[in-house]
Protein backbone atom coordinates (compact mmCIF):
# COMPACT_ATOMS: atom_id res chain seq x y z
CA UNK A 1 0.00 0.00 0.00
CA UNK A 2 1.33 3.41 -0.96
CA UNK A 3 1.04 6.12 1.67
CA UNK A 4 -0.99 9.13 0.66
CA UNK A 5 0.59 12.57 0.97
CA UNK A 6 -1.47 13.27 4.13
CA UNK A 7 -0.34 10.02 5.74
CA UNK A 8 3.25 10.84 4.80
CA UNK A 9 2.85 14.19 6.50
CA UNK A 10 1.44 12.51 9.61
CA UNK A 11 4.33 10.04 9.71
CA UNK A 12 6.81 12.87 9.32
CA UNK A 13 5.05 14.86 12.04
CA UNK A 14 5.08 11.92 14.46
CA UNK A 15 8.78 11.33 13.70
CA UNK A 16 9.57 15.01 14.23
CA UNK A 17 7.68 15.11 17.52
CA UNK A 18 9.58 12.02 18.66
CA UNK A 19 12.90 13.69 17.91
CA UNK A 20 11.76 16.86 19.67
CA UNK A 21 10.69 14.97 22.80
CA UNK A 22 14.01 13.14 22.88
CA UNK A 23 15.91 16.41 22.58
CA UNK A 24 13.76 18.04 25.28
CA UNK A 25 14.36 15.11 27.62
CA UNK A 26 18.10 15.29 26.95
CA UNK A 27 18.24 19.03 27.68
CA UNK A 28 15.62 18.99 30.42
CA UNK A 29 16.05 22.06 32.60
CA UNK A 30 15.91 21.67 36.34
CA UNK A 31 14.87 24.47 38.67
CA UNK A 32 17.98 25.82 40.36
CA UNK A 33 16.56 29.14 41.56
CA UNK A 34 16.74 28.05 45.21
CA UNK A 35 20.38 26.95 45.05
CA UNK A 36 22.46 29.70 46.63
CA UNK A 37 25.53 29.81 44.45
CA UNK A 38 26.69 33.07 42.93
CA UNK A 39 29.84 33.21 40.86
CA UNK A 40 31.91 36.35 40.55
CA UNK A 41 35.06 35.97 38.51
CA UNK A 42 37.63 37.89 40.54
CA UNK A 43 39.68 40.32 38.44
CA UNK A 44 43.18 39.27 39.39
CA UNK A 45 44.40 41.14 36.32
CA UNK A 46 43.16 44.47 37.69
CA UNK A 47 44.44 43.88 41.21
CA UNK A 48 47.78 42.85 39.74
CA UNK A 49 47.92 46.02 37.66
CA UNK A 50 47.43 48.06 40.85
CA UNK A 51 50.90 46.95 41.89
CA UNK A 52 52.16 49.47 39.34
CA UNK A 53 50.48 52.43 41.03
CA UNK A 54 50.28 51.38 44.69
CA UNK A 55 53.08 50.59 47.13
CA UNK A 56 54.22 47.22 45.79
CA UNK A 57 54.84 45.53 49.11
CA UNK A 58 51.45 46.60 50.44
CA UNK A 59 49.66 45.45 47.30
CA UNK A 60 51.52 42.13 47.25
CA UNK A 61 50.30 41.39 50.79
CA UNK A 62 46.77 42.26 49.67
CA UNK A 63 47.14 39.87 46.71
CA UNK A 64 48.50 37.06 48.86
CA UNK A 65 45.59 37.47 51.27
CA UNK A 66 42.96 37.64 48.51
CA UNK A 67 44.26 35.09 46.03
CA UNK A 68 46.35 32.77 48.18
CA UNK A 69 47.97 29.96 46.23
CA UNK A 70 47.12 31.46 42.86
CA UNK A 71 49.24 34.56 43.52
CA UNK A 72 52.16 32.33 44.42
CA UNK A 73 51.65 30.14 41.34
CA UNK A 74 51.32 33.18 39.10
CA UNK A 75 54.52 34.88 40.27
CA UNK A 76 56.66 31.77 40.64
CA UNK A 77 55.44 29.52 37.81
CA UNK A 78 53.80 31.70 35.18
CA UNK A 79 55.98 34.80 35.42
CA UNK A 80 58.93 32.81 36.79
CA UNK A 81 59.88 35.96 38.67
CA UNK A 82 61.26 34.24 41.75
CA UNK A 83 59.96 33.26 45.17
CA UNK A 84 57.30 35.50 46.69
CA UNK A 85 59.16 35.21 49.99
CA UNK A 86 61.96 37.26 48.40
CA UNK A 87 60.92 40.77 47.36
CA UNK A 88 63.61 40.75 44.68
CA UNK A 89 60.83 39.70 42.28
CA UNK A 90 59.38 43.21 42.55
CA UNK A 91 61.93 44.41 40.00
CA UNK A 92 60.70 41.82 37.50
CA UNK A 93 57.16 43.15 37.98
CA UNK A 94 58.31 46.71 37.42
CA UNK A 95 59.94 45.64 34.16
CA UNK A 96 56.71 43.90 33.09
CA UNK A 97 54.60 46.98 33.77
CA UNK A 98 56.95 49.27 31.83
CA UNK A 99 56.95 47.05 28.74
CA UNK A 100 54.86 47.94 25.70
CA UNK A 101 53.62 44.34 25.25
CA UNK A 102 51.97 44.44 28.68
CA UNK A 103 50.45 47.88 28.07
CA UNK A 104 49.09 46.84 24.66
CA UNK A 105 47.61 43.68 26.10
CA UNK A 106 46.06 45.51 29.03
CA UNK A 107 44.47 48.00 26.62
CA UNK A 108 42.82 45.24 24.58
CA UNK A 109 41.68 43.20 27.57
CA UNK A 110 40.13 46.27 29.19
CA UNK A 111 38.37 47.06 25.89
CA UNK A 112 36.88 43.58 25.49
CA UNK A 113 36.20 43.03 29.20
CA UNK A 114 35.12 46.24 30.95
CA UNK A 115 33.24 43.73 33.08
CA UNK A 116 32.53 40.01 33.17
CA UNK A 117 28.80 40.22 33.85
CA UNK A 118 27.80 37.81 31.08
CA UNK A 119 30.39 35.24 32.13
CA UNK A 120 29.42 35.58 35.80
CA UNK A 121 25.78 34.94 34.96
CA UNK A 122 26.60 31.91 32.78
CA UNK A 123 28.86 30.37 35.41
CA UNK A 124 26.42 31.08 38.22
CA UNK A 125 23.72 29.14 36.36
CA UNK A 126 26.11 26.30 35.47
CA UNK A 127 27.57 26.00 38.98
CA UNK A 128 24.06 25.94 40.45
CA UNK A 129 23.22 23.04 38.16
CA UNK A 130 26.38 21.22 39.21
CA UNK A 131 25.33 21.73 42.83
CA UNK A 132 21.83 20.46 42.01
CA UNK A 133 23.22 17.14 40.83
CA UNK A 134 26.24 17.02 43.17
CA UNK A 135 25.28 18.96 46.32
CA UNK A 136 28.48 18.07 48.20
CA UNK A 137 30.79 19.24 45.44
CA UNK A 138 33.12 22.04 46.51
CA UNK A 139 33.42 24.35 43.54
CA UNK A 140 36.56 26.43 42.93
CA UNK A 141 36.95 30.18 43.01
CA UNK A 142 37.34 31.60 39.52
CA UNK A 143 39.98 34.21 38.70
CA UNK A 144 40.73 36.20 35.54
CA UNK A 145 44.34 37.00 34.67
CA UNK A 146 46.82 37.45 31.81
CA UNK A 147 48.46 34.14 30.99
CA UNK A 148 51.11 35.62 28.71
CA UNK A 149 49.46 33.65 25.88
CA UNK A 150 50.49 30.43 27.63
CA UNK A 151 47.17 28.71 28.33
CA UNK A 152 43.47 29.63 28.19
CA UNK A 153 42.79 28.11 31.61
CA UNK A 154 44.76 27.03 34.65
CA UNK A 155 43.60 24.92 37.57
CA UNK A 156 45.13 24.71 41.01
CA UNK A 157 44.39 24.23 44.68
CA UNK A 158 40.87 25.64 45.11
CA UNK A 159 40.96 27.88 42.05
CA UNK A 160 40.26 27.90 38.34
CA UNK A 161 41.92 30.73 36.40
CA UNK A 162 40.95 32.14 33.02
CA UNK A 163 43.59 33.72 30.79
CA UNK A 164 41.65 36.61 29.29
CA UNK A 165 44.40 37.18 26.74
CA UNK A 166 43.29 33.96 25.05
CA UNK A 167 39.61 34.93 24.94
CA UNK A 168 39.87 38.29 23.15
CA UNK A 169 37.88 37.24 20.07
CA UNK A 170 38.93 35.28 17.01
CA UNK A 171 40.04 38.47 15.21
CA UNK A 172 42.29 39.80 17.96
CA UNK A 173 45.36 41.57 16.60
CA UNK A 174 47.61 39.37 18.74
CA UNK A 175 46.70 35.95 17.38
CA UNK A 176 48.18 36.15 13.84
CA UNK A 177 51.64 36.36 15.42
CA UNK A 178 50.92 33.24 17.49
CA UNK A 179 49.92 30.86 14.70
CA UNK A 180 52.74 28.45 15.50
CA UNK A 181 51.37 27.88 19.01
CA UNK A 182 47.74 28.61 18.18
CA UNK A 183 46.78 27.95 14.56
CA UNK A 184 43.46 29.28 13.36
CA UNK A 185 41.55 26.09 14.16
CA UNK A 186 42.40 26.82 17.81
CA UNK A 187 42.26 30.62 17.91
CA UNK A 188 38.82 30.74 16.30
CA UNK A 189 37.54 29.51 19.68
CA UNK A 190 39.29 32.28 21.66
CA UNK A 191 36.04 34.18 22.13
CA UNK A 192 34.18 35.58 25.17
CA UNK A 193 31.35 33.05 24.84
CA UNK A 194 33.87 30.24 25.28
CA UNK A 195 34.88 31.26 28.80
CA UNK A 196 31.97 29.65 30.69
CA UNK A 197 32.04 26.30 28.82
CA UNK A 198 35.81 25.99 29.12
CA UNK A 199 35.65 26.64 32.87
CA UNK A 200 32.80 24.17 33.28
CA UNK A 201 34.52 21.51 31.18
CA UNK A 202 37.76 22.01 33.10
CA UNK A 203 36.04 21.69 36.47
CA UNK A 204 34.25 18.51 35.37
CA UNK A 205 37.35 16.93 33.82
CA UNK A 206 40.02 17.96 36.28
CA UNK A 207 38.27 18.44 39.61
CA UNK A 208 35.23 16.21 39.58
CA UNK A 209 35.89 13.31 37.22
CA UNK A 210 39.55 13.04 36.20
CA UNK A 211 40.18 10.28 33.69
CA UNK A 212 41.28 6.95 35.08
CA UNK A 213 44.68 5.85 33.82
CA UNK A 214 43.18 2.40 33.24
CA UNK A 215 41.04 3.79 30.42
CA UNK A 216 43.28 2.15 27.85
CA UNK A 217 40.99 1.34 24.95
CA UNK A 218 39.56 3.81 22.51
CA UNK A 219 36.06 2.73 23.56
CA UNK A 220 36.79 3.51 27.22
CA UNK A 221 38.08 6.95 26.26
CA UNK A 222 35.12 7.56 23.98
CA UNK A 223 32.62 6.79 26.73
CA UNK A 224 34.56 8.77 29.33
CA UNK A 225 34.58 11.83 27.07
CA UNK A 226 30.97 11.20 26.08
CA UNK A 227 29.97 11.36 29.74
CA UNK A 228 31.83 14.65 30.16
CA UNK A 229 30.00 16.10 27.16
CA UNK A 230 26.65 14.76 28.38
CA UNK A 231 27.18 16.42 31.76
CA UNK A 232 27.84 19.66 29.89
CA UNK A 233 24.45 19.14 28.22
CA UNK A 234 22.86 19.15 31.66
CA UNK A 235 24.71 22.06 33.24
CA UNK A 236 24.87 24.23 30.11
CA UNK A 237 21.48 23.38 28.59
CA UNK A 238 21.21 26.47 26.38
CA UNK A 239 24.69 26.25 24.91
CA UNK A 240 24.96 25.13 21.26
CA UNK A 241 26.61 21.75 20.72
CA UNK A 242 29.17 23.39 18.45
CA UNK A 243 30.46 25.54 21.32
CA UNK A 244 30.50 22.63 23.77
CA UNK A 245 32.76 20.54 21.54
CA UNK A 246 34.40 23.51 19.78
CA UNK A 247 33.30 22.63 16.26
CA UNK A 248 32.38 24.95 13.46
CA UNK A 249 28.77 24.68 12.32
CA UNK A 250 30.07 22.98 9.19
CA UNK A 251 31.97 20.35 11.19
CA UNK A 252 28.94 19.64 13.36
CA UNK A 253 26.77 19.25 10.27
CA UNK A 254 29.36 16.91 8.77
CA UNK A 255 29.32 14.68 11.85
CA UNK A 256 25.54 14.56 11.89
CA UNK A 257 25.35 13.73 8.20
CA UNK A 258 28.05 11.05 8.33
CA UNK A 259 27.32 9.57 11.76
CA UNK A 260 26.71 6.06 10.41
CA UNK A 261 29.88 6.24 8.28
CA UNK A 262 31.95 7.33 11.26
CA UNK A 263 30.66 4.42 13.34
CA UNK A 264 31.22 1.99 10.48
CA UNK A 265 34.80 3.23 10.19
CA UNK A 266 35.49 2.54 13.86
CA UNK A 267 34.05 -0.98 13.47
CA UNK A 268 35.68 -1.80 10.14
CA UNK A 269 39.10 -0.70 11.37
CA UNK A 270 38.71 -2.62 14.67
CA UNK A 271 39.41 0.57 16.58
CA UNK A 272 37.09 0.27 19.58
CA UNK A 273 39.46 -1.96 21.54
CA UNK A 274 42.65 -0.45 20.20
CA UNK A 275 45.09 0.60 22.93
CA UNK A 276 47.97 1.99 20.89
CA UNK A 277 48.31 5.61 22.01
CA UNK A 278 49.35 6.99 18.64
CA UNK A 279 46.53 5.21 16.79
CA UNK A 280 43.75 6.41 19.07
CA UNK A 281 44.89 9.96 19.88
CA UNK A 282 43.98 11.16 16.41
CA UNK A 283 40.34 10.57 17.34
CA UNK A 284 40.55 12.41 20.66
CA UNK A 285 42.69 15.52 20.20
CA UNK A 286 42.06 18.93 18.67
CA UNK A 287 43.04 19.12 15.01
CA UNK A 288 41.85 20.78 11.80
CA UNK A 289 40.33 17.48 10.58
CA UNK A 290 40.59 13.70 10.91
CA UNK A 291 42.96 12.10 8.35
CA UNK A 292 41.44 9.29 6.35
CA UNK A 293 37.84 10.42 6.71
CA UNK A 294 35.93 12.73 4.43
CA UNK A 295 36.95 14.37 1.19
CA UNK A 296 39.17 17.45 0.85
CA UNK A 297 39.94 17.48 4.60
CA UNK A 298 36.33 18.37 5.39
CA UNK A 299 35.95 15.91 8.26
CA UNK A 300 35.63 17.07 11.85
CA UNK A 301 38.30 16.33 14.48
CA UNK A 302 37.79 14.57 17.84
CA UNK A 303 35.48 11.98 16.31
CA UNK A 304 36.03 9.64 19.25
CA UNK A 305 34.71 12.30 21.62
CA UNK A 306 31.79 13.20 19.38
CA UNK A 307 30.80 9.55 18.86
CA UNK A 308 31.13 8.78 22.56
CA UNK A 309 28.82 11.73 23.22
CA UNK A 310 26.18 10.32 20.89
CA UNK A 311 26.45 6.87 22.50
CA UNK A 312 25.97 8.31 25.99
CA UNK A 313 23.06 10.43 24.81
CA UNK A 314 21.45 7.36 23.30
CA UNK A 315 22.07 5.39 26.49
CA UNK A 316 20.47 8.08 28.66
CA UNK A 317 17.52 8.45 26.27
CA UNK A 318 16.85 4.72 26.61
CA UNK A 319 17.38 4.72 30.39
CA UNK A 320 15.60 7.76 31.88
CA UNK A 321 15.78 6.13 35.30
CA UNK A 322 19.56 6.61 35.37
CA UNK A 323 20.57 9.78 37.19
CA UNK A 324 23.48 11.97 36.19
CA UNK A 325 25.54 10.94 39.25
CA UNK A 326 24.87 7.28 38.42
CA UNK A 327 26.00 7.83 34.84
CA UNK A 328 29.20 9.58 35.88
CA UNK A 329 29.98 6.81 38.37
CA UNK A 330 29.50 4.07 35.76
CA UNK A 331 32.91 3.06 34.42
CA UNK A 332 31.70 0.07 32.39
CA UNK A 333 32.13 1.44 28.88
CA UNK A 334 31.16 -1.84 27.25
CA UNK A 335 27.88 -2.01 29.14
CA UNK A 336 27.01 1.59 28.32
CA UNK A 337 27.63 0.87 24.65
CA UNK A 338 25.60 -2.34 24.74
CA UNK A 339 22.70 -0.83 26.66
CA UNK A 340 22.62 2.21 24.38
CA UNK A 341 21.76 0.04 21.35
CA UNK A 342 23.73 2.55 19.33
CA UNK A 343 23.35 1.70 15.64
CA UNK A 344 23.28 4.96 13.64
CA UNK A 345 21.76 4.73 10.17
Amino acid sequence: MIATPNIKKQIYLIFSIGLLLTACNRHKKVDVSNIHVDVTIERFDKDFNDMEVKPMKQQSLFMINKYGMFYKDFVEQILQAGKITDTAYFQTLRDVFKGKPYQDLKHDVDSVYPNLDAQNAALTDAFRRIKYYFPKEKLPKVYAYFSGFETPTAIGDGYFAVGLDLFLGANSRFYPALTKAYPHYLSRNFTPDNIAPRVVEGVIREDMFPENDDNGTLLAKMIYNGKIMYMMDQVLPDLPDSVKIQYTDKQLKWCTGFESNIWAYFLDQNLLYETDYHKIQMFLTVAPFTPGLGEKNESAPKLGIWTGWQIVRKYMDKHPEVTLPQLMANTDAQKILGDSNYHPK
